[in-house]
């Protein structure tokens, strides 16, 4: 339900981008009747998206150690579970950044040699545009952690994921 706005904005997103990328493939994860009022009315049929249903959600609020004990059904976890399955290959949230980077280090793990994880942004750029890891989630790096920044950031993805929302 995209934080304040609902899934309405999550769903006009997924048009965006389906229309802008013709090999992406996404999967809205949430509360399926509500989705689908608006994919119907917003998107009409279109199969490179589809949707997983999810019972939970996860309160911008909340603990993230409590998203991650209680609610196993949630969009984010269900979404996630999604990467580890093998089904998509990353996840999209507009939801709670720690509960987000809590459960996707549970139940993802973290790389070899990774000690953390790193948000990343696509910036505007003289050219096109940039992608930044580690915006502000922390706010003392060391030079092995930076380094360990760069090594994620040089990790390409296929256009295949799966959007979260809440």
């Amino acid at each position: 339900m995209s934080g304040d706005l609902g899934a309405e904005v999550v769903v006009r997103a997924a048009k965006n981008c389906l229309d802008k990328h013709s090999q992406l493939e996404l999967i809205l994860v949430g509360d399926q009747s509500e989705i689908n009022t608006h994919l119907t009315r917003i998107v009409g049929d279109e199969p490179r998206l589809s949707v997983r249903h999810a019972s939970e959600v996860v309160a911008m609020s909340e603990a993230p150690a409590d998203a991650l004990r209680k609610k196993k059904d949630s969009s984010m976890r269900v979404a996630i579970n999604l990467v580890k399955e093998g089904v998509a290959d990353a996840v999209v949230s507009a939801g709670n950044t720690g509960a987000l980077m809590a459960t996707a280090r549970f139940v993802l793990k973290m790389l070899p040699g990774i000690d953390r994880p790193a948000i990343i942004g696509e910036l505007p750029a003289i050219g096109g545009t940039v992608h930044m890891l580690d915006l502000g989630a922390n706010t003392i790096s060391d030079p092995d952690q930076l380094f360990q920044f760069a090594l994620m950031g040089s990790i390409r993805s296929t256009p295949h994921c799966v959007a979260e929302y809440r």
